[in-house]
């Protein structure tokens, strides 16, 4: 996950259907990282039900991926959802800040996501 590997992320909407975004992703050792706004539909999903399944694929070989299970445990917004977003834009676009003019209601959460199994 150190790479600049994408991530499927699988959500649950209130219907029960689910709701899949591609998406950068980041590893703290213990936790998988998903970094996103407090009003997409992904986080409004998971602060409904934490239940979340990810793909990762290797950009290299694609045929090469990781499926994770798990649950988001924890969330955490401010300074530092704000410094992870622009950490991950250097990442994977190789630029300092992710989006210097981003409106304030674009006010970022990272999920921090407790992998139950992994294949």
């Amino acid at each position: 996950m150190k790479g600049k590997n994408f991530a499927f992320v699988a959500t649950l909407n209130k219907d029960g259907t689910s709701q899949l975004t591609p998406t950068w992703v980041d590893t703290d050792g213990k936790y998988v990282l998903v970094n996103t706004t407090l009003t997409r539909q992904k986080n409004k999903n998971v602060t409904r039900d934490p239940r979340v399944t990810i793909g990762i694929f290797d950009q290299s070989n694609p045929y090469e991926y990781v499926s994770i299970i798990g649950k988001v445990v924890k969330k955490v917004t401010g300074k530092a959802a704000a410094d992870h977003i622009d950490m991950l834009s250097m990442k994977y676009r190789g630029e300092p800040k992710y989006h210097p003019d981003a409106p304030d209601d674009a006010k970022r959460v990272i999920l921090m996501i407790r992998p139950t199994k992994s294949a």
